[in-house]
Formats: structure tokens, sequence, C-alpha cells
């Protein structure tokens, strides 16, 4: 079975995070995205991978040279295109049944695996996941009826169940890929789609000529990381999963915990990691290879911790959160959410968000996780006003970026990649790519001395 991952898209929703990598290589967990379906693909029997990539098709050669795997993997850059429908196009076997999945949607092994099984020479199926109520005008939607797939809609007002998370497509389809509509074919009117060649339209051309299109709903969440907020969704409910799957202490090679440390729950830990002294932990505890929890660090619940990292020293992460590795989080730092790979927390700071690939954050920075009038913010993605369902008041801080002391960054801003923040600035706006915001003050100088004290 030949099975065909897609991770050319631009990325462009899910800033500040998609300018630095393909939303493919995004972690979850302190794993991309791309590990998870790897995995998958594996435990369902395909043999043959090809990944249509665009931007950053180097670093999914990496990655996939990396991994121990049964399957044969191939990274094609079919460059930038006008849709889904064209990358795949480009290297689609058109004489053989297809499994398709997404690189930004993360899936259960068992759904990945119904519907591998699913995938037949004269059948097309779609692998469907639930839509929250008043999502649908979000994504292109599905309705369903006992098993059958009635209509694909783009972004509809309202009606549509489900959002499509994998395709298993019959021989022969590259023909209706190739014929693919440039504007959606079915859309409710006033709804303006645009000028771009979408798997889903192919399919519903195909539907609406008469064949039938199968529907496999989804047994377990799938995360399907479009915007910035759905970082968080996704780790926080991986490490819930990851976390409870924990039924006694898993202790690596060289793996020590502390008598002083105080852990209601079980731990794994890697190769060489420690619990040191006086470590609380009120949950279970993910640890990764050669890191060190020491120092009164507190650890408020399940949560996730890489490898090479040191979190120590009165600090206190909360339930669900994810260090990255080689991350130091220490001296009373605090964290709500997750740090990808190489981020410095010191000093007195508060963090609730998603903070990118080695920033540093200046001590005592602080995140406004409360607004004064207890709402949540308005976030605009691509022009467009949208209220997140969760983690509307997170911070989104890019990749490599850096933070002044007593900085201060309000509920729900992003700060793209590249960027700085100034000391003692209180920021109201986001921040594009490669920008520097300071504070410009206006001083006064007068004499002083013993005279004022009577001297």
């Amino acid at each position: 079975m030949k099975a065909y991952i897609l991770a050319a898209g631009s990325g462009n929703r899910i800033s500040p995070y998609g300018e630095c990598r393909p939303k493919t290589l995004l972690p979850v967990a302190n794993r991309p995205v791309l590990d998870y379906l790897c995995d998958a693909l594996d435990t369902a029997g395909v043999s043959h991978l090809v990944v249509a990539a665009a931007g950053g098709a180097s670093d999914i050669r990496r990655r996939l040279s990396a991994r121990s795997r049964r399957t044969e993997a191939a990274v094609v850059d079919v460059g930038r295109t006008s849709g889904t429908a064209v990358s795949l196009l480009s290297v689609i076997e058109e004489d053989e049944p297809a499994l398709v999945l997404y690189g930004d949607v993360l899936l259960d092994e068992a759904d990945v695996k119904a519907l591998a099984d699913s995938v037949s020479a004269d059948r097309a199926t779609l692998l469907v996941a639930p839509l929250p109520e008043g999502e649908s005008r979000d994504w292109i939607s599905v309705a369903v009826d006992e098993g059958r797939v009635e209509a694909l809609v783009g972004h509809p007002r309202d009606g549509a169940s489900h959002r499509v998370a994998g395709l298993a497509l019959p021989a022969g389809f590259g023909s209706w890929l190739r014929e693919c509509p440039t504007y959606f074919p079915s859309v409710n009117v006033g709804m303006m789609p645009p000028s771009e060649h979408h798997i889903e339209a192919a399919v519903e051309s195909y539907r609406a000529s008469g064949h039938t299109v199968t529907a496999i709903e989804t047994v377990s969440p799938s995360f399907d990381l479009d915007k910035p907020w759905h970082i968080m969704e996704a780790n926080e409910a991986l490490v819930k999963r990851l976390c409870g799957s924990l039924v006694s202490n898993q202790l690596a090679e060289g793996a020590v915990i502390d008598p002083s440390a105080h852990i209601d729950g079980n731990v794994r830990l890697g190769k060489g990691s420690r619990i040191g002294r006086n470590v609380i932990i009120r949950g279970n505890l993910i640890l990764g290879e050669d890191s060190l929890l020491d120092a009164g660090a507190i650890i408020n619940g399940n949560a996730v911790v890489g490898s090479r990292s040191f979190v120590g020293n009165a600090c206190f992460i909360e339930d669900g959160s994810v260090v990255g590795d080689e991350c130091v989080v220490s001296h009373a730092a605090e964290l709500s959410g997750v740090i990808f790979r190489g981020v410095y927390l010191y000093h007195y700071m508060e963090i609730y968000g998603v903070v990118g690939e080695r920033t540093d954050i200046g001590a005592a920075t602080v995140c406004g996780s409360l607004r004064f009038d207890d709402g949540c913010t308005i976030h605009r993605i691509n022009g467009r006003r949208e209220l997140p369902r969760g983690f509307a008041n997170a911070t989104f801080i890019g990749d490599y970026c850096r933070t002044g002391v007593n900085a201060t960054i309000m509920p729900g801003k992003k700060i793209g990649p590249y960027s700085i923040v100034g000391a003692g600035v209180v920021l109201e706006d986001d921040v594009p790519p490669r920008t520097g915001v300071r504070v410009r003050q206006e001083q006064e100088r007068f004499s002083w001395g013993p005279e004022r004290y009577g001297w």
C-alpha cells in the first residue's frame, strides 16, 4: 500500500509558527506531527510513503532519515502549488489506489488503520472528524448520513457535521484531480471561495457525478493545526493521553529519583534523567533523556519535559504543559502552555501560551491571561476576526525571539519570529516578523545631594 502526506501548504494561518518550519514539523508533546503520522502508517502496514512538500522539504527529509522505520519514504518538493489537488497530482501513481493524509492533522493510529483498511481500487472513502457546534464555516465541511457522504461544502454557515481528516482514493482518481474545479463547487451563497484547487473539490465533483463516497468517523479526537491556538489544544490533549497511560513508574538506565521528591502519580524517566531534591509532582510526568528536575521545582499536574533540559529552582509548571528539548525553566519562572526546543525561561516570569524555538525570555516578563472585562480576545487571522473556543487569551511568541526585563504582553498577542520586545514594554498589539519594539522615555534630571538631608 502506498500513502501520501500533503505538507506543501504555506502555513500562514498558524503564524507565527509557520514561517520557520512546515506545519508537519510542529511539535506535539516534543515530537513533530510527521512522526505520529509515520508511526500510524507503519502500524497500518503501509509499505511506501511519499511526502509532497514545498518550503522545508530538506528538513522533512532529515527528520524521516532519523527515524527507524519499516516504511520506505520519499520527499518530493512540489513547490508552491495552486492547492492540495495539484500537490497530490504531482506525486500520485494514478493507476493505484491511494491513502492520503494531511501533514498538519494529528490522528490516532487506530483511525489511520481504519482508513487504510478501507482503501479500494474502485471506491472513495473519507475519514471524517466531528465538528464542534458553530465551527462549520471554518472548514471545508462534510454532511454525513449513515456512513455515506451526502455533500462536501466549502465553509458553510451551518448544517455540516464533520470535516475531512484523511482520504482513501480509488485507482484512476488522478483524472478527477486533473479536472478539479478552480473554485469550490459547493458553497453557500455569498461565501466567496478563493481560486484554489482543493482535493475536497475533486471529491465533491466525483460524488456529484454519481459515485458513492463512504465515510468513516474518527474514534479518537483529531487535531488540525491550522491556527496558533490549535497547537495548545493538541499538546494539552496529547499530554493528557500519554501521561494517563502511565500506571507505574518507568525508569530507564541511569534514571534516579531523590528520596526527598514528593510524587503524587507516576513518572517515566529517560536514560540518565534525574528528579532531584524537594521536587513536587502532582500528577504524571514524562521526562526525556539526560534531563534534571531539581531544587524545589513544582509540576502541578500532568506534564511532558524533553531531553537535555533543566527544570528547577522553585519554578512552577502548570497541568498539561510541555517543555521542549534543551530548555531551561528556572529561578521561580512559571509556565502554562508549550515551549519549543531551546527556550530559556528565567527569573520570576509568567508565561501562558506558546513560545517558539530558541527564544530567550527576559527576567520578569509576564503574559497577561485575564482581561479586565473577563472576556476573551478576538484574534485576526488573515484579516478575519476569530474567537477561539479555547486559549483565546494565550500569548503566541514565534521562533528566535527575545524579550527584555519587565516586558508585559497583553492577552492574546502574537509576536512574529526574529523579533524583540524591549525592556519595560507593555505590548498591546501584535508584532510582525523581524520587528523590534522598545519604549522611548522622557527623562528629567535635577540636582541632588547631602543638602537634601540638611547637611
